[in-house]
């Protein structure tokens, strides 16, 4: 693992947390009614962790079995959880 790559991970995961951090927030705002709540948004917000968290783990096995270093297995895991709450963020500003 190279300098560039840990750095590039660490990125990742620091935008992933930071999204993560304002959909809670506005999931959060919504369900007090500070803003518009988005229909059936609290039936999504539960449903859509399972598949998301499917996603990653396959994502990371597969990454794994084919022999990638540990940076690419973590990589892989975080892809589709952070597609999705990117998705989220978008979705839930406008």
């Amino acid at each position: 693992m190279t300098p560039t790559d840990l750095f590039a991970l660490q990125l990742r995961l620091g935008t992933l947390f930071i999204e993560t951090q304002a959909v809670m927030s506005l999931r959060l705002l919504a369900m007090g009614g500070v803003i518009p709540s988005h229909p059936g948004e609290n039936t999504r917000m539960v449903s859509e962790k399972g598949p998301a968290m499917t996603k990653a783990f396959a994502a990371a096995t597969q990454a794994m079995m084919e022999g990638k270093r540990p940076e690419q297995i973590m990589s892989a895991a975080i892809t589709p959880v952070s597609k999705r709450v990117r998705s989220n963020r978008k979705r839930l500003s406008k």
